[in-house]
């Protein structure tokens, strides 16, 4: 007796493309992530090939000027991680508050109205962001703490990225936090937790794994941040840790230098090459640090 319809698997041309298209862009992503650390370490190869460096005066110098000989790399990576900490120190706390208001406070008609709020902070230039920095914070936190902060400061710059980062941070926290089982929050109520309580002690650990993600994500964008510290940070490598002087960031001093007139395979050329391989293995890094933090504290439900 034959079956009322045919079990056979018949072949499906569109689900064939739809996979052969992912396919594509999977192998399109990493060729071009490969590409890219050939070409940085292509060039940064003929920087480090020249006579006149050697790893111990890239990784042990203070000072940053090729056109004499000094290519001490560590004031602009110093500028780069102080301005990126500013930033963290203002999008975690802010961020995380936020995505906890909207998780586990807020109701539906504050969320819709809330969450486009935050959402028109991701969609404005970054070169706004950096004149804001100049015209708006640095005034003031010039009549906050006196003379001592700078026309061109890295506070300015890193509290505004940090403002900048916000968004990323609350969505990213509140996608997590709202994966939280309600099965948990329930079993907290029943044990007579408050509100706070369950968001602190059960919700925000069990989201832990994916504000972790955020937060990682976030420094990886304010460290590759470029035009609000190429505007309000400063003009020029100085090894410094007080945030109300001005430093470049490496960002800052790529866009900076690249800008100008530079003969093809000059020492100040190469160089930034070698400061964008050196920006490139932080942020990967950054990245590496992501996956085990998800991986360590990644909590599966049933």
């Amino acid at each position: 007796m034959n079956p009322p319809f045919d079990l056979t698997k018949k072949p499906r041309i569109g689900e064939s493309l739809i996979q052969s298209l992912l396919f594509l862009a999977g192998v399109l992503s990493i060729f071009t992530t490969l590409a890219i650390v050939y070409v940085l370490g292509k060039e940064a190869w003929l920087f480090f090939g020249s006579p006149e460096v050697t790893f111990a005066k890239f990784f042990g110098g203070t000072k940053w000027q090729p056109g004499i000989g000094q290519f001490g790399i560590w004031p602009l990576v110093t500028s780069t991680l102080v301005t990126s900490s500013i930033a963290m120190l203002v999008s975690l706390p802010l961020g995380l508050s936020a995505a906890l208001f909207l998780s586990e406070y807020a109701s539906p008609k504050t969320r819709s109205a809330l969450k486009p709020i935050l959402e028109i902070l991701a969609g404005i230039p970054t070169v706004v962001y950096g004149y804001f920095a100049l015209l708006f914070m640095t005034p003031l936190l010039q009549n906050i703490f006196g003379e001592q902060v700078q026309v061109y400061n890295m506070a300015s710059a890193g509290i505004v990225m940090g403002i900048m980062i916000l968004p990323l941070i609350s969505s990213m926290s509140e996608d997590a936090l709202s994966a939280v089982p309600r099965s948990l929050r329930e079993a907290a109520y029943a044990m007579g937790a408050t509100k706070f309580e369950t968001s602190l002690q059960i919700v925000l650990p069990a989201a832990l794994s994916g504000v972790g993600a955020a937060f990682i994500i976030g420094i990886s964008r304010a460290v590759g941040e470029t035009m609000i510290v190429a505007v309000a940070a400063g003009a020029g490598p100085n090894f410094t840790f007080n945030p109300f002087q001005a430093a470049e960031t490496m960002t800052g001093h790529i866009a900076r230098i690249s800008g100008g007139d530079l003969s093809y395979n000059s020492i100040d050329y190469n160089s930034l090459f070698a400061i964008a391989l050196m920006l490139f293995l932080v942020t990967l890094v950054l990245n590496l640090i992501s996956q085990r933090v998800v991986e360590r504290f990644r909590e599966k439900y049933e």
